[in-house]
């Protein structure tokens, strides 16, 4: 089975409920109807109730299979606005800030998974990505004794011409610039944790330089190689090794030759860049010129779901995120309904 099959295939067997801030897209709703007749998920679509509706007409779908819901006349707005203050009144927001937030489809999507009515939430088609995380960070939060949020890519390789084929995670190629020492390790154990759970396969984790063991002297180089002892000294059943070059990590002759005593014999099925730079232009690379399908950016330490979409995705892309953050949800074995009791 294809890495990306089996992702849905787990998403399929454990259904959630997601939650699409964006949902007078077109791309958006044609991906939530194939998470709906695929059943992946039940879905919230936010958005302007006419719009949605004529979206979901225009593909004929049963509007009684999904929730819709508009901020600007939804029963949750109040609510979610006095909780939105309880949680915001220290960074200074007032009622009338709170309010106008929660309008936000972002903000108010976010607000159903902290609140307990979705287990995952999806933007970022309209939505910049800085606006995405930000609505994720300051309404959903980080996961206890998280102190750092990043996000990665879920690379498949799965072409005729991949000479390695499977699930790779390449992190963080989106959101954190320039970590240090201590939140690259951070970065590799949250990677590592991430890939499991998604390609239901033991993490082997390569932390990335242009250096391997030693052949280079440098800060940078330096900085990869305290990252790899501190995330050992965390996790020291973790696989994991470097400093490494990407050739020594990913082709086991290479990794013989450069790195004869690496656990990983060029087998790394998660790769940590030194920084954004890096990151960012080696998944593009591997996706506009390897031919490779990249699913992200997908944050990871939030303390429930919430992932970003690229502005350019198809409903394609749309529907396989669905299938990721049904798949992250899995983590909480609580479901939304038995969760809404506690909701006041």
């Amino acid at each position: 089975m294809k890495p990306l099959d089996r992702i849905i295939e787990t998403a399929r067997k454990a259904p959630r409920h997601i939650v699409l801030s964006e949902g007078e897209d077109p791309r958006i709703v044609a991906g939530a109807v194939r998470a709906r007749r695929e059943c992946l998920a039940e879905i919230t679509l936010v958005g302007n109730r006419e719009v949605v509706m004529h979206r979901l007409a225009a593909l004929d779908a049963n509007p009684r299979e999904f929730r819709v819901e508009d901020p600007s006349s939804s029963s949750l707005t109040d609510g979610f606005a006095a909780s939105f203050l309880d949680l915001r009144r220290s960074k200074g927001v007032d009622e009338a800030a709170a309010r106008v937030a929660v309008l936000t489809p972002l903000n108010f999507a976010a607000m159903m998974v902290r609140e307990g009515l979705a287990d995952g939430t999806v933007g970022g088609a309209v939505a910049t990505t800085a606006d995405t995380v930000r609505a994720a960070l300051q309404v959903i939060g980080r996961a206890p004794g998280v102190g750092l949020v990043s996000s990665f890519f879920l690379m498949m390789l799965c072409e005729p011409h991949h000479a390695r084929k499977g699930a790779f995670v390449f992190a963080d190629c989106g959101l954190v610039v320039d970590p240090d020492a201590g939140g690259l390790a951070d970065i590799a154990l949250m990677s590592a944790k991430s890939y499991e759970q998604l390609a239901g396969e033991r993490a082997k984790v390569a932390m990335l330089s242009f250096s391997t063991g030693g052949s280079a002297a440098h800060e940078r180089v330096s900085k990869v190689v305290e990252a790899t002892r501190m995330a050992r000294c965390a996790e020291p059943d973790l696989v994991i090794d470097g400093e490494l070059q990407f050739d020594s990590a990913f082709v086991e002759a290479v990794s013989l030759t450069k790195a004869p005593q690496s656990a990983l014999r060029g087998e790394a099925n998660v790769f940590v860049f030194p920084n954004l730079d890096a990151a960012n232009i080696g998944y593009k690379i591997a996706q506009r010129i390897g031919g490779a399908t990249a699913i992200g950016p997908i944050l990871q330490g939030l303390a429930r779901p919430a992932n970003d979409l690229s502005r350019g995705c198809s409903a394609d892309d749309v529907f396989h995120m669905i299938a990721v953050t049904v798949v992250q949800g899995r983590e909480d074995n609580s479901t939304v309904s038995e969760r809404r009791q506690n909701v006041t």
